[in-house]
């Protein structure tokens, strides 16, 4: 893989947005256990990996907002971009029934590389791209799997998951439930963790901010991706002329 730990994407684009993707890719640095983390390809192929369709939709939806976009270039298995560096899961032993070789006996040291020369790079780039935006509005894509072992099927098309600022979060849930989608209020999962990506980035700042979760079902193929970015960006473009942010 490149040695860069994260790509931008029309940095010079005129728009507000700033359109991140801290899961983008599965990827390993050769530099991590040989460049894989003793998983088969079948394992790191799965959400556990990286968040499914996510990079693509950043793309398409980059595009369709003329702004930018900041695209991480490491798996979360390696080391979790929308953690803070002192979160115990920034470096995950067991994921979703998966134990992680790699990971399992990893010591401090190597974990201060992984953060060194991956994660803070990362935020470094995420930083200086947001800050070269006058009023910067951060929209933070994920995708979510359909299913965890042994639990029930997550029903969402859509979810929204934010912290305390929910200027954009609310009328944004109420826009997609317009059109009719299945939509999670703080689901599948609670939408803030101390030091991760939207919390650096956004409310450390005041910045508005949204965090959209999208089922991998729906975005697994280019086509998915393409639908979902061109949805959502009239979407997102019309809430934030709305809210006078």
């Amino acid at each position: 893989m490149t040695d860069q730990p994260f790509e931008i994407i029309g940095a010079n684009r005129p728009g507000r947005w700033l359109v991140s993707c801290d899961h983008a890719t599965n990827l390993v640095p050769d530099w991590v256990h040989g460049g894989d983390l003793g998983l088969p390809a079948a394992e790191m192929a799965r959400h556990i990996a990286y968040d499914i369709g996510a990079a693509g939709v950043t793309r398409h939806l980059a595009q369709a907002l003329d702004c930018p976009a900041i695209l991480s270039r490491f798996s979360r298995l390696v080391c979790d971009p929308n953690r803070g560096e002192d979160d115990p899961t920034i470096m995950m032993r067991l994921y979703d029934g998966t134990i992680i070789p790699a990971n399992r006996n990893a010591d401090e040291a190597e974990k201060e590389e992984r953060l060194r020369r991956l994660y803070r790079p990362y935020h470094a780039a995420y930083a200086d791209l947001a800050n070269k935006i006058a009023n910067p509005v951060i929209c933070a894509v994920h995708s979510f799997t359909p299913r965890l072992q042994g639990r029930a099927p997550r029903p969402w098309e859509i979810g929204v998951l934010y912290a305390d600022d929910a200027r954009l979060a609310l009328p944004f849930m109420a826009a997609c439930r317009a059109q009719g989608w299945c939509t999670g209020d703080n689901q599948p999962y609670a939408g803030h963790l101390p030091g991760d990506a939207v919390d650096r980035h956004a409310l450390q700042h005041g910045r508005p901010n949204l965090l959209i979760e999208i089922r991998q079902d729906l975005i697994e193929d280019e086509a998915g991706q393409i639908l979902w970015a061109s949805r959502l960006a009239p979407l997102l473009a019309d809430v934030l002329a709305q809210s006078g942010l």
